[in-house]
């Protein structure tokens, strides 16, 4: 059984700091890295393959360093988000060179290209490919060794509903047989439906670990903030003032609304409907103000 630990990891580039002081321990199953767009989700992939070394902290395949130790990439496949690739040479030459690397050759390419269903494109030049295409011949690569980690940064960026729906399934097995699969994701929809646990990073940091119901749990508990637009927005504030769920009113009279924290959202989301029908107060608009995953994120970083 493969684990991967990642042991007070930092890495900064000149002034900035890409990743900061992150511990985390990935095993067998599939796990989600779930973060918004730059929070260190392709840095910190890039340090668990052993393509990026860590500023402090050590990364450690089975006990093994994996940074400048060429015998680990016998066990690792990596899915890089990046768009290069060698677009003169069509997809079985690009998945056969990657399998001569390891020893091997033409039989296991053209295995690989079977799992992610790409036999019929083969030999088309991957500069023909469209983005979803060029995903699953990287990831067709990234097999041909039958790796016990495979590392997917964004895998699923690019492609259509069916594709992805193969590669979940497909991910899904990996896991069910033991392996060790971690792949990032910005999209939390993504996340629910693969993996058995999930590792929330923004801005760096190590912000929560579970699985999907805790952090899923996390994010309803946080306080969320609305914009409420009403036939009477004084009277409506003063009513829900008064209940516990609320813990912070102001009437923006510039834009005609109230803004409302909520400490408790089930609750919260029941007594606004009743209050304003309680007090004759009709509701114009209810908008949440603050549910953008960087939001979210940066809540649990500081919860």
């Amino acid at each position: 059984m493969t684990s991967l630990v990642i042991d007070h990891v930092s890495r900064w580039f000149g002034n900035v700091v890409a990743v900061n002081d992150v511990t985390m321990t990935i095993g067998p199953g599939v796990t989600g890295l779930l973060g918004p767009n730059g929070a260190g989700k392709s840095t910190l992939i890039n340090m668990m393959g052993g393509f990026l070394a860590p500023s402090t902290g050590t990364v450690t395949l089975d006990g093994t360093p994996v940074w400048r130790n060429e015998s680990v990439y016998r066990h690792i496949g990596i899915v890089p988000e990046r768009e290069a690739m060698y677009d003169f040479l069509t997809g079985r030459e690009f998945v056969v060179a990657n399998a001569e690397l390891h020893g091997l050759g033409d039989r296991e390419a053209q295995r690989a290209l079977a799992t992610v269903e790409m036999e019929y494109a083969q030999d088309r030049k991957i500069s023909t490919y469209s983005k979803g295409m060029r995903q699953r011949v990287k990831m067709a690569s990234a097999l041909v060794h039958e790796p016990s980690l495979l590392l997917l940064d964004e895998p699923f960026n690019g492609m259509d509903p069916r594709q992805r729906m193969q590669l979940m399934d497909l991910l899904r097995r990996m896991g069910d047989e033991g392996r060790t699969v971690l792949f990032s994701s910005h999209i939390l929809e993504e996340v629910e439906q693969l993996a058995r646990h999930i590792e929330v990073v923004v801005a760096g940091r190590h912000a929560a670990s579970g699985d999907f119901r805790r952090i899923r749990r996390l994010m309803t508990d946080r306080p969320h903030r609305y914009v409420v637009r009403s036939s009477d927005d004084r009277a409506l504030a003063a009513a829900l003032i008064a209940d516990p769920s609320t813990s912070g009113i102001e009437v923006d009279v510039t834009e005609g609304a109230l803004r409302v924290q909520a400490v408790d959202f089930g609750r919260f989301t029941a007594l606004l409907p009743r209050v304003a029908r309680d007090h004759g107060i009709r509701l114009l608009t209810v908008s949440p103000s603050d549910e953008s995953l960087e939001s979210v994120f940066s809540y649990l970083v500081t919860a």
